[in-house]
């Protein structure tokens, strides 16, 4: 269901394919997230943290586990000490990369 199905209907927007999208992509992080991620093959927590600025590591971590719960992101960590995690895209998160790309050229046009 796109766009041009919702003309002249009333539906309740969680219901609908966009509904779903947003439920999986919404919130202030989430997308900064993924457009990090879509950058490097893996990145690890503290260097997210980094760079995204302003989050705290709470909010953060809260994103991440959503993000790899949803299948978008997947965590891998490594058994040694001092503890390591990297974070990732999975495949579903790949998908995502030409909305990523769209966004990116609506903000460089609309800038």
């Amino acid at each position: 269901m796109g766009i041009s199905d919702l003309k002249g209907k009333e539906t309740v927007i969680q219901d609908t394919p966009f509904g779903y999208t947003m439920s999986v992509i919404g919130g202030k992080w989430k997308m900064a997230i993924l457009y990090l991620l879509s950058a490097k093959p893996s990145i690890r927590f503290n260097e997210m943290h980094r760079q995204l600025g302003a989050v705290t590591y709470k909010v953060l971590s809260a994103q991440l586990k959503e993000l790899e719960a949803d299948g978008l992101v997947k965590r891998v960590e490594y058994p040694q000490i001092p503890p390591k995690v990297e974070y990732s895209l999975t495949p579903k998160g790949q998908t995502l990369l030409p909305v990523l790309e769209q966004l990116c050229e609506w903000g460089a046009q609309n800038r």
